[in-house]
C-alpha cells in the first residue's frame, strides 16, 4: 500500500487554485450524511484532517461554497471543485478532500460517519463506523489508533 510522501502537493481540476501539506493526517474518513453527498456528487465525501499549520494554498484564492453555514466549504471560485472544509470552532485542523492531492493513492477512509443516511449499497474500508459522529472524546483515542497504523 502505498505512503503519504511530505511535502505532498495537490490542486482543483483546473489549476487554478494549487495546495500544499507537509504535516500527516490526523485522521481519514468518509461521511456518508446527506449534504456530503449533494456537495460532492457521490455516495459520500472523503476527508483527511491536516494540522492547520501543516496545510496552505500555494496559488489562488478559494472561495466559500456550500451553505454558507458555521463550516466554511472551500471551492475553487472557476471550476467549483470543492476542495476542502474548515469546521466552526475547530481551527486547529482543516479536513481536506484528499483526492485534491496530485498524488492521493496512499489514502484509505479510517473511519466512516452518518451511517444512518449511507446509500444502502455504499461500502468503505473503513475500521470504524458511525450511524452519526464518534463522541466527542472518542477522538484522541481515533488518532492515536490512526497514527499507529500510519507509523
Amino acid at each position: 500500500m502505498p505512503h503519504l510522501t511530505l511535502p505532498a502537493e495537490g490542486g482543483c481540476r483546473c489549476g487554478r487554485v494549487r495546495l500544499k501539506i507537509s504535516a500527516k493526517p490526523l485522521l481519514t474518513m468518509a461521511c456518508h450524511c446527506t449534504g456530503c453527498q449533494l456537495m460532492s456528487s457521490s455516495a459520500y465525501s472523503l476527508s483527511a484532517a491536516i494540522p492547520s499549520d501543516g496545510f496552505e494554498i500555494t496559488k489562488g484564492e478559494p472561495v466559500i461554497g456550500g451553505l454558507h453555514g458555521a463550516s466554511r466549504h472551500y471551492f475553487c471560485g472557476y471550476c467549483m471543485t470543492w476542495m476542502f472544509t474548515r469546521p466552526e470552532g475547530l481551527d486547529w485542523f482543516v479536513n481536506l478532500r484528499p483526492t485534491m492531492l496530485d498524488d492521493p493513492a496512499w489514502f484509505t477512509p479510517f473511519i466512516e460517519t452518518w451511517t444512518s443516511e449511507k446509500l444502502p449499497w455504499a461500502m468503505t474500508p473503513a475500521v470504524h463506523s458511525y450511524a452519526a459522529l464518534p463522541a466527542f472524546e472518542e477522538y484522541e483515542g481515533l488518532v492515536a489508533e490512526y497514527a499507529k497504523t500510519q507509523a
